[in-house]
Protein backbone atom coordinates (compact mmCIF):
# COMPACT_ATOMS: atom_id res chain seq x y z
CA UNK A 1 0.00 0.00 0.00
CA UNK A 2 1.32 3.47 -0.97
CA UNK A 3 1.84 5.87 2.23
CA UNK A 4 1.34 9.56 1.11
CA UNK A 5 3.92 11.86 1.88
CA UNK A 6 3.39 13.30 5.39
CA UNK A 7 4.98 16.60 4.05
CA UNK A 8 2.15 16.81 1.74
CA UNK A 9 -0.32 16.01 3.97
CA UNK A 10 0.47 18.01 6.20
CA UNK A 11 0.08 20.70 3.55
CA UNK A 12 -2.87 19.63 2.49
CA UNK A 13 -4.36 19.90 6.20
CA UNK A 14 -3.14 23.73 6.71
CA UNK A 15 -4.57 24.86 3.43
CA UNK A 16 -7.70 22.80 4.84
CA UNK A 17 -7.97 24.50 8.05
CA UNK A 18 -6.93 27.70 6.63
CA UNK A 19 -9.95 27.42 3.59
CA UNK A 20 -12.53 26.38 6.13
CA UNK A 21 -12.28 29.23 8.34
CA UNK A 22 -12.28 31.75 5.66
CA UNK A 23 -15.21 30.39 3.99
CA UNK A 24 -17.29 30.52 7.56
CA UNK A 25 -15.92 34.16 7.81
CA UNK A 26 -16.84 35.16 4.01
CA UNK A 27 -18.22 32.18 2.04
CA UNK A 28 -17.25 33.48 -1.48
CA UNK A 29 -17.59 31.26 -3.76
CA UNK A 30 -13.89 30.84 -4.80
CA UNK A 31 -13.43 29.98 -1.34
CA UNK A 32 -15.76 27.62 -1.38
CA UNK A 33 -14.42 26.29 -4.63
CA UNK A 34 -11.09 25.81 -3.39
CA UNK A 35 -12.30 24.01 -0.39
CA UNK A 36 -14.28 21.49 -2.32
CA UNK A 37 -11.18 20.99 -4.74
CA UNK A 38 -8.87 20.54 -1.12
CA UNK A 39 -11.25 18.39 0.85
CA UNK A 40 -11.36 16.06 -2.72
CA UNK A 41 -7.70 16.16 -2.52
CA UNK A 42 -7.11 15.08 1.18
CA UNK A 43 -10.12 12.26 0.32
CA UNK A 44 -8.18 10.45 -2.60
CA UNK A 45 -4.57 10.92 -0.88
CA UNK A 46 -6.06 9.05 2.36
CA UNK A 47 -8.26 6.56 0.17
CA UNK A 48 -11.92 8.41 1.83
CA UNK A 49 -14.95 9.03 0.60
CA UNK A 50 -15.28 11.78 3.36
CA UNK A 51 -13.48 14.35 4.70
CA UNK A 52 -14.16 13.91 8.07
CA UNK A 53 -12.41 10.36 7.70
CA UNK A 54 -9.93 11.68 5.50
CA UNK A 55 -8.76 14.50 8.03
CA UNK A 56 -9.01 11.33 10.72
CA UNK A 57 -6.16 9.36 8.60
CA UNK A 58 -4.19 12.13 7.91
CA UNK A 59 -4.12 12.85 11.48
CA UNK A 60 -2.84 9.53 12.50
CA UNK A 61 -0.64 9.42 9.57
CA UNK A 62 1.56 12.41 10.79
CA UNK A 63 1.57 11.58 14.42
CA UNK A 64 2.36 8.24 13.51
CA UNK A 65 5.34 9.84 11.18
CA UNK A 66 6.20 11.99 14.57
CA UNK A 67 6.82 8.95 16.80
CA UNK A 68 8.92 7.07 14.07
CA UNK A 69 11.06 10.08 13.41
CA UNK A 70 11.51 10.43 17.33
CA UNK A 71 12.29 7.05 17.83
CA UNK A 72 15.39 7.20 15.50
CA UNK A 73 17.58 10.36 16.50
CA UNK A 74 21.17 10.00 15.39
CA UNK A 75 23.81 9.75 18.52
CA UNK A 76 25.08 12.83 20.24
CA UNK A 77 27.92 13.99 18.74
CA UNK A 78 26.05 14.13 15.30
CA UNK A 79 24.10 17.54 14.83
CA UNK A 80 21.51 16.09 16.74
CA UNK A 81 19.44 15.92 13.90
CA UNK A 82 16.54 13.09 13.12
CA UNK A 83 17.07 10.58 10.96
CA UNK A 84 14.68 10.31 8.38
Amino acid sequence: MLVPDPKVVRELLTRYASLRIADAERGNPATTGELEDVSYTLCVMMGTTGIREAVAKADALLLGVGRTASMTQVPAGRGGLLAV
